[in-house]
Parts: C-alpha cells; sequence; structure tokens
C-alpha cells in the first residue's frame, strides 16, 4: 500500500519538481504547473490525466481510479486511491506519467527517462 510519504518522495524525486500547499493540501509543481496533489485524508492522490483516458481507466479499475463527481469533469485530472497501489513501481509510473504532462519541453528533453 502507497502512503502519503511515498507519493511525496517520489514525487520530489522527479526533475524540477517542489512541493507547495494549495487549498490547504500539498501540491507538486514543476515548471509552476500542477501534476499531482494529496487528498484530503491522504488516501488518494489527484494527478494528471487525458479526459479521454479516465473513463477507460476508471472502467478497467473502478477501485483504484475515481473521479470527484462536479469538480473534475472540466479537467484533465483524476484521482488515485493510494491503497489500491501495488507498490513504488505503480506509483513511480503513475507519478511519471502526470509529471510529464505538466514538464517543459526543456525539462523533459533534458531528463527523457525520469523516473528510472
Amino acid at each position: 500500500m502507497a502512503t502519503a510519504e511515498d507519493v511525496r518522495r517520489i514525487a520530489l524525486g522527479l526533475p524540477g519538481t517542489t512541493e507547495k500547499p494549495a487549498w490547504g493540501r500539498p501540491t507538486f509543481r514543476v515548471g509552476g504547473k500542477i501534476f499531482a496533489s494529496l487528498g484530503d485524508d491522504d488516501a488518494w492522490m489527484g494527478v494528471k490525466c487525458p479526459k479521454e483516458e479516465r473513463a477507460e481507466l476508471i472502467a478497467a479499475e473502478p477501485g483504484k481510479f475515481f473521479l470527484r463527481e462536479g469538480h473534475d469533469d472540466s479537467y484533465a485530472w483524476l484521482r488515485v486511491r493510494l491503497a489500491a497501489l501495488t507498490g513504488d513501481d505503480e506509483l513511480s509510473a503513475i507519478l511519471t506519467d502526470s509529471w510529464r504532462q505538466a514538464a517543459p519541453r526543456t525539462l523533459l528533453d533534458a531528463h527523457p527517462d525520469p523516473g528510472a
């Protein structure tokens, strides 16, 4: 089971990442853009995810992925239940994918495999 501290450790290990509170919760940013945040009870995290991919992920693993109704509808964002993750490799893959969606091109070019 992944924890909030695992999220923090892995997110801050990605190039150019900083932690900054927003809405009373930790958020993780690259190039000034949020790519991950921790939920109110540290039981879930939010990550960037293209809108067209969300339904398929939720349908495939509804115990792992979800949306906050009325809040995530207009955003390219997905929620992930930390207890449903299988370990650091899965958590790292999800955070790295989200990081890639927010990172500036120069950072992406300099770090083609940031989660390795």
